[in-house]
C-alpha cells in the first residue's frame, strides 16, 4: 500500500553466498535439492535470482512485498546504511576485517539489492506477500525452508508463543523429508534466546525434532536451529549410523 509505515524489522539484501555461509550450505547442495526452497522472510535478498542460475527454485515470502517496489528498495537502502553503522559501532558481532572488509561486504548487499529489484520485476511469482505464523502454502511444499534474522532477532515482536507458532508453520510447509534452518538464535545485541531449551521441548511435543548445528564461516562461529518432522529425524540418524 502506498504510504505504508516503515517496518519494525531491518530490510536486508543478503546475497546467495551469505545465505550459504550463514546456514551451512553450498551451491552444490542447493542445486541438488529435489524441490523448491522457501526464504521467509525474503526481504530484498538476491537469493531467488542467484539460485535460479544454479538450478534451484526459491520462493521468497515477506509481508513487505505488498508495498510498492520502489518503497521496498528504499527501505533496503536504509537497511544497508543501518548495517554499515552497526558494523562500525558493534564490531564484535561481525566478522573480523581480515576475513570480510566492511566495504566489500556491503557492496555484496548492493549487488544483491539490484538483483532482487530486477528479478522481482521479471518474476513476480517468486515473491509472495505473506508473514508468519500463517503462510499461504500447502503442507510439505518446500524441500528446504530458510528463515533468517526474524524470530529470534526481534524478541520485542516475537515472544515465546509467537516463536513457537512461527517455527511450527515453517515446519508445516516443509516436506517431511526436508528440513527448516533458522538463524540467528540471538537478538540484535548478540543476546542468546534465554528460553531456547523450553522452545525446543515445545516443538518436540508437537512432533518436531530439533538440533543446533554449529557453522563457522568467514571467521564467525554461528549456531543454526535445524528442524525436522520427528520421523524424518529418526531416518537421518539411522542413515548417519550406517
Amino acid at each position: 500500500m502506498p504510504g505504508a509505515a516503515p517496518p519494525a524489522t531491518l530490510v536486508t539484501s543478503r546475497p546467495l553466498d551469505e545465505y550459504c555461509a550463514v546456514f551451512g550450505l553450498t551451491r552444490a547442495v542447493l542445486g541438488r535439492l529435489p524441490g523448491p526452497v522457501l526464504d521467509c522472510p525474503g526481504g530484498a535478498a538476491g537469493l531467488a535470482a542467484e539460485a535460479d542460475r544454479i538450478g534451484c527454485r526459491v520462493i521468497a515470502a515477506d509481508p513487505l512485498y505488498a508495498v510498492p517496489a520502489p518503497q521496498l528498495v528504499s527501505l533496503a537502502r536504509v537497511g544497508r546504511e543501518t548495517m554499515a553503522a552497526a558494523m562500525r559501532d558493534r564490531p564484535r558481532l561481525y566478522a573480523a576485517p581480515r576475513h570480510v572488509r566492511p566495504d566489500k561486504y556491503l557492496r555484496s548487499w548492493d549487488r544483491a539489492r539490484l538483483l532482487f529489484s530486477a528479478d522481482r520485476a521479471a518474476n513476480p511469482g517468486r515473491y509472495v506477500a505473506a508473514e508468519l505464523p500463517r503462510l499461504p502454502f500447502a503442507d510439505g511444499a518446500f524441500a528446504l525452508t530458510l528463515s533468517s534474522y526474524l524470530l529470534f532477532a526481534y524478541p520485542d515482536l516475537f515472544g515465546p508463543q509467537e516463536q513457537l507458532a512461527g517455527l511450527l508453520e515453517l515446519v508445516r510447509v516443509t516436506d517431511p523429508a526436508g528440513e527448516v534452518r533458522v538463524h540467528p538464535l540471538h537478538d540484535g545485541s548478540g543476546r542468546r534466546c534465554p528460553h531456547l531449551g523450553a522452545l525446543r521441548s515445545g516443538l518436540g511435543r508437537e512432533g518436531v525434532a530439533s538440533e543446533i548445528l554449529p557453522v563457522t564461516a568467514g571467521g564467525v562461529a554461528r549456531r543454526v536451529l535445524v528442524l525436522r518432522a520427528a520421523g524424518a529425524a529418526r531416518a537421518v540418524r539411522r542413515a548417519r549410523v550406517r
